[in-house]
């Protein structure tokens, strides 16, 4: 059993590192996240939780996030025919700082935004995560050093943002953009580290004390801050479940890729995550979509793409 194991985590390492499958996983990552950010504001209205609510916000992500955890430990079995092993010592210990950090901190910031925020102008916020993860990449791997391609991708790729936004973005209080930009930061700092640690511990296992350890911390303060979490649709329940699928295939996916590729060859297709938000929040949540600046955006979007992963085999 351990040998066919760990030929299941070979093959897996060498599918989520072929570069055709990388770009594929990678775009499917960001349309989950991507539709985050609307299925959140919806479920707030379907928890009856009000924008005010702190308390409730963090209790509606932490069992996000917890269940979240179980879905990877079952994707682990699913896909590597065993539960992942359980790291010791000085990696249990960094595993379970990454969750307080990636997690808990990242998405405090993030669901107080999220409160605060329209979906798309949260959106245009959020997608500077994908330069600074392609800047942080030059400066950190020798291998993912910038390149007129990708400083151009970039460039292209982020004014199609702008289009899918431009005049479409609507309000949000100065707390509200702080905390977006605050959780997109820790979002990019968080990559190296998950990469690192990574090479330390089964990815399935490090996803899982990710979610299940930053999960339960939001819990936690949530409850002690006087929340509380109860349904008042019976659409609640069905939307809780996708946003843990989402939480628990998108940080799967991401840790897959994160392992096993440059960091600026992924990063940048967090350009389709605020399309996706953008037409999403227009479909849910009745925010405006003007369907020029959504065709031209993708246009720009795609040929930025294009441009950054053209020249793909110098940071392989």
């Amino acid at each position: 059993m351990p040998t066919d194991s760990h030929a299941r985590a070979a093959r897996l390492d060498a599918l989520f590192g072929a570069p055709a499958f990388a770009v594929a996983f990678a775009v499917l990552c960001n349309c989950l996240w991507g539709s985050a950010f609307p299925f959140i504001k919806l479920g707030y209205r379907l928890f009856a939780i009000d924008s005010a609510d702190t308390a409730s916000i963090l209790c509606f992500a932490g069992v996000r996030f917890m269940l979240g955890s179980v879905l990877v430990l079952l994707a682990s079995l699913l896909l590597e025919g065993r539960l992942p092993a359980l790291p010791r010592g000085r990696v249990l210990a960094e595993c379970c700082a990454l969750g307080l950090w990636q997690t808990t901190a990242q998405y405090a910031f993030y669901y107080s935004a999220v409160a605060l925020l329209t979906g798309a102008f949260g959106g245009i916020l959020n997608s500077t995560q994908s330069f600074l993860g392609v800047i942080l990449a030059h400066f950190l791997y020798r291998a993912d050093r910038m390149t007129s391609a990708k400083a151009a991708g970039c460039v292209i790729g982020f004014a199609g943002v702008l289009v899918a936004t431009i005049g479409n973005h609507g309000g949000g209080s100065g707390w509200g953009i702080f905390c977006m930009m605050a959780a997109t930061v820790i979002f990019t700092s968080s990559g190296p580290w998950n990469k690192s640690v990574t090479k330390k511990a089964d990815s399935f296992m490090v996803c899982c004390l990710n979610l299940g350890v930053g999960g339960a911390a939001l819990l936690a303060i949530g409850l002690l801050m006087g929340g509380s979490l109860a349904p008042q649709s019976p659409l609640g329940i069905p939307v809780l479940l996708y946003l843990a699928f989402v939480s628990g295939a998108g940080y799967v996916l991401w840790a897959l890729l994160m392992k096993n590729n440059p960091v600026s060859r992924i990063s940048v297709f967090g350009l389709v995550n605020p399309v996706v938000n953008v037409l999403l929040s227009a479909l849910l949540n009745g925010e405006p979509l003007f369907e020029w600046q959504y065709l031209a955006a993708l246009a720009l979007v795609c040929a930025g793409i294009w441009l950054v992963n053209r020249r793909g085999k110098e940071a392989a």
